[in-house]
């Protein structure tokens, strides 16, 4: 592998990985995480707080084995798999759910931006 598709695969993996690591944020509180999305968790949604500040333990996951990846090539295959499915499935669930508002279509337009990088990866490696 040239010295120009590690440097490349390095950045995309970074960008990636702090991409799903922004929502990580939202682990604080349900009011954090609900400005996230752009929704109110009421204090009378315990469940629905418990469920999104999961959520956003889980995208710590996932970002932080795509920032590994990006020094350790033994993770990148996880790195990709992980991050495709992830961000794929939020994209069909949001196009296939009618009403969601502008956070979540903002969220879509991130989700494909970055599977379109880690696709680029995965050509390059």
């Amino acid at each position: 592998m040239s010295r120009a598709s590690e440097l490349t695969i390095h950045c995309l993996l970074v960008l990636v990985g702090v991409t799903n690591l922004l929502p990580v944020v939202g682990v604080v509180s349900r009011r954090v995480v609900g400005k996230l999305y752009g929704i109110e968790v009421s204090s009378n949604a315990p469940d629905l707080a418990i469920l999104l500040r999961h959520r956003a333990v889980l995208f710590g996951l996932i970002g932080g084995v795509q920032v590994l990846a990006a020094w350790v090539p033994a993770y990148r295959a996880a790195a990709l798999v992980s991050g495709l499915v992830s961000m794929l499935s939020f994209v069909i669930l949001a196009q296939t759910t009618k009403g969601h508002g502008l956070p979540i279509r903002k969220v879509v337009v991130v989700d494909v931006v970055a599977s379109l990088a880690l696709v680029a990866v995965a050509g390059l490696m």
